[in-house]
């Protein structure tokens, strides 16, 4: 079959052109008079679609309407978050799928099903009981359940050091001052003191 010469009579484009809505152009069109947008209102006005995320027409939103979260933060971060500081916490009734002498790791207990990952410091509660001698080695652990596993002959190692808290020094306060620039203790003294014969 000849190959049919290009002309103005078969010119083609090689996508098809796709009509764009014509709004404002009489009732007859369909998209007339209100142009689809009702009558009135914020969102019939110029720019009504690029409101920010989260806004809710000039009302308290949401996210400040809520509760923050607060607690302990890390002293190397912001004060408030990001970067808290928390711990997955697992009890000591889930140890009992480990076989007795088991290394008890983040890893192994991903690898049970008890964790879904290694991304936060596991911490050990004493909830529930235990009877196997387990080799614990954990972020963290709480006073009743380290006492649980070394009661069971287990043995507890930690994977981060342990915080010392610092005590926290009070500065003396200065005894008050009376009117007449004397301290009340000074006046306690002179009142005690026996008049000389």
């Amino acid at each position: 079959m000849a190959e049919r010469k290009l002309s103005l009579s078969n010119l083609r484009p090689a996508q098809e052109r796709v009509e764009r809505k014509r709004v404002g152009r009489g009732p007859g069109s369909g998209k007339g008079k209100f142009s689809g947008r009702g009558i009135k209102g914020q969102k019939s006005r110029a720019g009504s679609h690029k409101m920010r995320a989260g806004f809710e027409g000039g009302q308290m939103p949401i996210y400040m309407r809520i509760g923050k979260l607060r607690g302990a933060t890390s002293k190397d971060a912001m004060p408030i978050g990001p970067f808290r500081t928390e711990t997955a916490p697992v009890n000591v009734r889930d140890l009992d799928r480990f076989e007795v002498g088991a290394e008890v790791t983040p890893e192994s207990l991903v690898e049970k099903g008890i964790l879904k990952n290694t991304k936060i410091d596991v911490k050990l509660l004493g909830t529930g009981d235990l009877a196997k001698k387990l080799v614990v080695r954990v972020h963290a652990i709480s006073a009743s359940a380290r006492a649980k596993v070394e009661a069971a002959g287990g043995t507890v190692e930690l994977l981060r050091e342990q915080k010392v808290h610092k005590p926290r020094y009070h500065h003396a306060r200065h005894p008050a001052e009376s009117s007449d620039g004397v301290a009340e203790g000074d006046q306690v003294a002179d009142a005690e003191e026996p008049e000389a014969e």
